[in-house]
């Protein structure tokens, strides 16, 4: 169970005991309820939104048989740097790589954003990938950075909200360790794609391991960066985007092969993953 899980006490301390709580009322009988921790793990989704131990299992349950069978789609949590994009504070530019102050200014690339003293560079086919992706995936941003950080990057990305919505989890949500505990979806149909395999140290076996994207020099070790060479990461098949866009397609391909009974035990895209898998040109 997570570690940073909100909790309502029971009735029996005089409280409803009811399993959803948002803003220290019960959405069931619109009760006050005292006596509530202060961390709010699914905070990111609703403002003030609480979960007791014995809703959040039922809730993703829930929400996963309705994804899969009213949409048939899975669920994927992505990471962001390194995985979707590649972000450097401006102090940290190389000298051939400051052209990109003034094309940033400019406006005139649109993979190439600013927040705070940071630039950031959206990986190659990173629109297409999101596009096909949510067409089998109702996904998920997990990221260490700040929230701050991580709307900032979001609203770069995905400016309607039509890939991500309100899901996005940062540093301020968890803090130490990621975990698939944070997300309202049960982990039989969730996948991972992230860069690190060592901040999912309990949910490895989600997880598909993509090579990290490394656009600026400061990222780079002996050798001169893709912002350095006017150069970028390839957006054909041999690209870590459209490498891991085609394998998801076959885990998607895989969990509906048969179809899905009423059982979802007898589904697991975990199976299929066998994670950690790190795939061949990611």
């Amino acid at each position: 169970m997570m570690s940073r899980t909100t909790t309502v006490m029971s009735s029996s301390d005089g409280n409803c005991g009811h399993w959803i709580v948002r803003h220290r009322i019960c959405l069931t009988c619109k009760k006050k309820v005292s006596h509530l921790e202060e961390d709010r793990a699914f905070n990111y989704l609703f403002s003030g939104l609480c979960l007791t131990n014995e809703a959040m299992p039922f809730t993703k349950r829930l929400v996963t048989l309705i994804t899969i069978y009213d949409h048939k789609k899975l669920h994927l949590v992505l990471d962001l740097d390194h995985t979707l994009i590649n972000s450097v504070s401006v102090s940290n530019l190389s000298q051939a790589e400051k052209y990109l102050i003034d094309e940033e200014r400019s406006g005139k690339w649109e993979n190439l954003g600013k927040y705070e003293d940071r630039l950031i560079k959206s990986r190659p086919f990173l629109q297409e990938f999101l596009e096909e992706a949510s067409k089998l995936f109702n996904m998920h941003v997990y990221t260490k950075g700040s929230s701050g950080y991580a709307q900032a990057v979001v609203k770069m990305i995905d400016p309607n909200k039509t890939y991500f919505g309100g899901r996005v989890i940062s540093r301020r949500e968890s803090p130490y360790n990621k975990t698939l505990d944070l997300v309202l979806a049960d982990e039989r149909g969730t996948v991972i794609v992230d860069d690190t395999v060592e901040v999912w140290p309990h949910h490895q076996k989600n997880l598909l391991q993509i090579r990290r994207y490394l656009y600026f020099k400061h990222d780079c070790i002996n050798k001169k960066s893709y912002a350095e060479r006017r150069r970028d990461e390839s957006r054909s098949s041999k690209g870590g985007l459209a490498n891991v866009l085609k394998f998801l397609k076959l885990v998607h391909n895989g969990f509906f092969s048969c179809g899905v009974g009423e059982d979802l035990e007898s589904k697991d895209v975990r199976s299929l993953i066998n994670g950690p898998f790190k795939l061949y040109g990611c």
